[in-house]
């Protein structure tokens, strides 16, 4: 199915950080991240990051994966969000053993890009489901090497959707993404007029894993925001550098004093910092100590998978007022459609519009830490 590319991984991922600076505009232009690019991220091992070791893959830890992720977004965010699908193949190892070993005999590098919701009833057939219907959000379709859509979960699944699995040439991409910010990651819906997918090419979002890895056992749904939320780490990072880059070095356009001779510049600058920074930490200290967890034997306890959900809402408005704080201060020269800070603002407030980076998760979390049912369905 893919190449498999032999390469030093960080040579490789600093390569390819300097190609995305070099096209980024261009990947905002057409509203996709291109093949030559997921090429360059296979080449840098973000899809195999999560394809399980017995198949090849690497199965990272999540802590390492997040800061290439986190990388990527200081660079650009809507690369970094494509990227993040790397991620994606925790789900695949709920496929039976027999489906993954298919799935990546040509080599653990496999694209995986879902349109999983709203889910679609789907009509039960001998030995599969008839799949038809439409699906949004499908971040990196277009440079997928296998597609999933979201169907309605069945009593053997507890409620939980299914993901059926679909080559690309099953499936049409209605190119609808139109979007202030994240454009480039070519979140387009996905029509599929009426395949049939076998049992053993469906699974439950979220179900067991048929693979025993330490990285099957880390909560996938709380992963899944991890992976999102840390590309405003990125762009927050590269917000404040930018603010801290321009004050230091210019005089305002009326030609006032530099901004870093003022006093209210520096102290927004020192508190931007330093609230980035604990919640930078806070993200992965909760994310090493619940890997630590599940790596020795033990689950996750609810409380931990609480506190992945919250750091993960947490970081990403952080990551959010940070830019924000660095777009403020930069004054007038900011409001140019040709200043970064325009595109770090515009992409940051789009991450913390996703589902699972809402305000409603700190309800979810202080129910848990406070031993009570969490009113969001499937927040563990």
């Amino acid at each position: 199915m893919t190449e498999v590319l032999a390469k030093s991984p960080q040579n490789t991922l600093n390569h390819v950080l300097t190609v995305i600076a070099e096209r980024r505009q261009e990947f905002g232009e057409q509203k996709f991240v291109p093949r030559d690019i997921i090429a360059e991220f296979k080449g840098a091992g973000i899809y195999r990051a999560a394809t399980p070791r017995v198949f090849g893959g690497d199965a990272l830890p999540p802590s390492q994966f997040l800061h290439t992720i986190e990388q990527i977004a200081a660079v650009d965010a809507s690369a970094a969000w494509v990227a993040s699908f790397g991620s994606s193949n925790v789900y695949l190892a709920a496929l039976p053993v027999e489906s993954q070993a298919a799935l990546y005999a040509a080599g653990p590098d496999v694209a995986f890009a879902g349109g999983l919701f709203p889910v679609q009833k789907a009509e039960r057939v001998a030995g599969g489901w008839n799949v038809k219907g439409e699906w949004k959000f499908s971040s990196g379709c277009k440079g997928a090497d296998i597609l999933g859509v979201g169907l309605v979960g069945t009593d053997q699944s507890a409620g939980k959707p299914l993901t059926a699995l679909l080559r690309p040439d099953d499936v049409e991409i209605l190119e609808n993404w139109d979007v202030i910010g994240l454009s480039g990651t070519g979140s387009h819906d996905l029509r599929v007029h009426g395949k049939t997918v076998k049992d053993e090419w469906t699974f439950v979002r979220g179900g067991e894993p048929t693979v025993d890895e330490p990285l099957y056992r880390y909560p996938a749904v709380a992963y899944a925001a991890q992976v999102l939320a840390v590309v405003n780490l990125g762009a927050g990072r590269a917000a404040l550098d930018y603010a801290i880059e321009t004050g230091s070095g210019r005089s305002g356009i009326t030609g006032a004093p530099k901004l870093a001779d003022r006093a209210y510049y520096r102290m927004d600058i020192a508190k931007a910092e330093a609230e980035l920074r604990s919640a930078r930490a806070f993200f992965y200290d909760i994310t090493d100590e619940v890997y630590e967890t599940v790596e020795s034997g033990a689950p996750a306890s609810d409380k931990q998978k609480a506190l992945l959900r919250l750091a993960s809402t947490h970081v990403a408005k952080v990551g959010a007022k940070a830019v924000h704080t660095a777009y403020t201060l930069s004054g007038t020269a900011a409001i140019y459609t040709t200043n970064p800070m325009q595109r770090y603002l515009r992409d940051a407030s789009v991450v913390t519009q996703h589902a699972f980076l809402g305000d409603a998760i700190y309800d979810g979390a202080g129910a848990v830490l406070m031993d009570q049912p969490p009113a969001i369905p499937a927040f563990l």
